[in-house]
């Protein structure tokens, strides 16, 4: 299968593309603008594989989109392309409303040319895949709850609003027009190649440091955490076997405390990395609770039953192997990390920066 990869460079995207390379039956095509948490050297081991290519390209221009597409020929296209973190959408919006809507857009509308003009049969075969997230769904507040392939929108940030839209955009081009989408909706993402300003690996590389590790409120927001090669699988058995116009939730059934996130980080580097910065006694010491952000979700937890029942996924780590691994693989790959870091990132929390306690 030909398969053109948005956003590739970015966090999921490349490991969707390391995956999908993996695999020798698929050939990519990775098409992304490169910004700042875009990042080629997360796909260094496989850059020079024949089977992928890449392409810098904005998924807002419509005309460089559909000449990529009249070349390549892709099956299917996995979008991936969008600005993501809630943080920076809080701070300033605008960039969420141009790629996560405008470009989604203009995907869609350039997708819809070149599929139309595909023969009968590669037609019925193609699959346009969008990649969401669980945040469109708002929070949940009964303990037991969990959100659904059903569960009303109700997005509480920019960003959250700016996804939710865009997966509107896509529903509507499937029942207006017959393009043949999927989409899926995700939990917390973490594993090797994140980008710094997300919490796990912030509080890894601030820790080595004895920086403070900044948790917003009390920390006892919830979050169900999916390692990112977990995802990856997913992704790739909905866009070969997944039903067109159907959703597929997928999650890592692993909720979580923020705190103790941040803690168990913490006691995995005592064991990992015991040779701590100076005047440092226990990584645990530098939590610094800090203003919580406008409209913070208390709770997300996703039910991946139907993925599970239909196409038999499931994740394979747990949230404490999956963490083991992601502490080992930054402790390992220090150089990744400062590469990434091009000055404008200084690993603060972005959205909320004053001091609680």
């Amino acid at each position: 299968m030909r398969i053109l990869v948005t956003g590739g460079a970015g966090f999921i995207g490349s490991a969707l593309i390391r995956h999908l390379i993996g695999d020798t039956r698929h050939e990519v095509l990775n098409l992304d603008k490169l910004t700042y948490a875009g990042n080629l050297e997360s796909l260094a081991g496989i850059d020079n594989d024949p089977r992928y290519r890449f392409l810098q390209a904005d998924i807002a221009d419509r005309q460089a989109v559909g000449r990529a597409l009249a070349e390549f020929q892709p099956d299917a296209i996995m979008h991936l392309a969008a600005e993501s973190h809630v943080d920076r959408s809080i701070d300033g919006p605008a960039a969420f409303i141009e790629t996560n809507i405008v470009g989604t857009y203009q995907l869609l509308e350039a997708t819809r040319a070149y599929w139309s003009g595909l023969p009968a049969e590669r037609r019925e075969a193609f699959r346009f895949h969008h990649i969401s997230t669980d945040e469109v769904y708002g929070d949940l507040h009964g303990v037991d709850e969990l959100f659904l392939e059903t569960t009303p929108y109700a997005p509480s940030s920019p960003y959250s609003a700016s996804k939710a839209a865009s997966d509107h955009l896509v529903r509507a081009w499937q029942r207006t027009y017959g393009l043949p989408t999927l989409v899926t909706n995700c939990s917390n993402n973490y594993g090797p190649y994140h980008f710094p300003e997300k919490l796990i690996p912030l509080v890894i590389l601030n820790a080595l440091e004895g920086k403070p590790l900044p948790v917003y409120g009390d920390g006892s927001q919830i979050r169900d955490w999916l390692f990112v090669e977990d995802h990856a699988r997913a992704l790739l058995e909905v866009v070969t076997h997944g039903q067109v116009g159907e959703t597929y939730n997928i999650g890592g059934h692993n909720e979580q405390k923020n705190i103790d996130v941040v803690r168990a980080i913490c006691a995995l580097l005592e064991e990992l990395a015991p040779g701590k910065p100076a005047g440092i006694e226990r990584y645990e010491a530098l939590i610094t609770f800090v203003k919580d952000r406008p409209g913070h979700d208390q709770r997300y937890a996703i039910d991946a039953g139907k993925i599970e029942r239909e196409l038999g996924w499931t994740p394979r780590e747990t949230f404490h192997s999956g963490l083991r691994k992601t502490v080992q693989w930054y402790l390992d790959n220090l150089d990744w990390c400062r590469h990434v870091q091009d000055g404008s990132y200084r690993r603060e929390r972005l959205g909320a920066l004053e001091t609680d306690r």
